[in-house]
């Protein structure tokens, strides 16, 4: 399974927006700095759409007051609340994912 990092995400841009590595890596690194700004403000809640890609979504969990350690069963700890991401694909993004694969 092939695994990508972000130059290989500059590198797509820049071939396919006819721009050089630099300023596609520029341009890359503003939506991914904004995207984790965003989803870092102030509102523990956060929701973004991106049409035809998916939603990115931050999410408040609630508190666990009786969970087990799983290296000491017997053991009940308490998990605070915290916020959780969440991906959604899109409907074109999760159309292309759904076809069969061929053998």
């Amino acid at each position: 399974m092939p695994t990508y990092i972000k130059k290989d995400i500059v590198e797509r841009v820049a071939m396919k927006a006819d721009l050089e590595t630099k300023e596609s890596a520029k341009a890359v690194n503003a939506v991914f700095e904004s995207l984790r700004e965003l989803m870092c403000e102030g509102d523990p809640a956060c929701r973004i759409e991106i049409r035809n890609f998916g939603v990115f979504e931050v999410k408040r969990t609630a508190a666990k007051p009786k969970a087990r350690n799983p290296k000491k069963p017997d053991q009940i700890i308490y998990i605070p609340p915290r916020l959780k991401t969440h991906f959604r694909p899109g409907k074109l993004l999760k159309g292309i994912l759904r076809r069969p694969l061929e053998d």
